[in-house]
């Protein structure tokens, strides 16, 4: 298959999953809650700049659990199997190869500091999932990071065009105290959403709690309603 062919399927595709999943999206708290809890100027998606709670910071602060893996391009890999039609698992070659999204976003992290205007360069989650065709009876993903670090997202919050698997920042490669090689950012919830170092995206047809979610951590973590803990 020519890269034309690859790169026109993957466009059909992501044209279906996003007409699959457009009214969710358009209906998760983040695009479309009515009283959100924040300061500032609309952002792109109405909410105010800053959620509630939070602080701008200009600095990046690094937090992790505490160990930071050395993978190469060389050595990484990424999975993404699970509920859907074609698993995959792409070198770097092959992850590069791929569509590249650049966006600018912001950052928020549950320990209240969050900071704006990131811009980045990263393949977008949804061009991934239309690479793998989800199952219909997909409805969430696992994903896994080099560190043992584990997260769940929804699939309507996950297929939104502005989650990418980053690889690069304000034209630089990742470092890799923030997740480089690559990492997932997801800027409409808390940053702790975005597994550093990936290395698998498992999709699933239930929810299962990650690593801060089974230790008390919301769910869902929405910043503009300052949900960072499970009720």
């Amino acid at each position: 298959m020519g890269d034309k062919e690859k790169l026109d399927r993957i466009i059909e595709a992501r044209m279906k999953l996003k007409a699959r999943f457009e009214q969710q999206m358009a209906g998760t708290p983040s695009m479309a809650d009515d009283a959100p809890q924040g300061s500032g100027e609309p952002n792109r998606h109405s909410m105010p700049t800053l959620p509630i709670g939070q602080t701008v910071t200009y600095k990046w602060p690094v937090l992790d659990l505490g160990y930071h893996p050395d993978i190469s391009q060389d050595r990484w890999r990424l999975v993404i199997d699970g509920a859907v039609e074609n698993p995959v698992r792409l070198t770097w070659k092959e992850f590069m190869a791929l569509p590249q999204t650049k966006d600018t976003s912001d950052f928020h992290c549950v320990t209240t500091w969050s900071k704006l205007n990131m811009p980045w360069k990263g393949v977008s989650l949804l061009d991934l999932a239309a690479l793998v065709h989800p199952k219909e009876e997909a409805t969430h993903m696992m994903c896994y990071g080099y560190d043992t670090y584990t997260t769940n997202l929804s699939l309507e919050e996950a297929l939104k065009p502005d989650v990418l698997l980053v690889h690069t920042f304000e034209g630089q490669p990742l470092p890799k105290e923030h997740g480089g090689p690559c990492r997932m950012i997801t800027p409409q919830l808390y940053a702790w959403k975005g597994a550093k170092w990936i290395k698998r995206i498992e999709f699933i047809t239930q929810n299962k709690l990650g690593f801060w979610e089974e230790r008390g951590y919301s769910n869902t973590a929405y910043p503009w309603r300052n949900d960072r803990y499970s009720d």
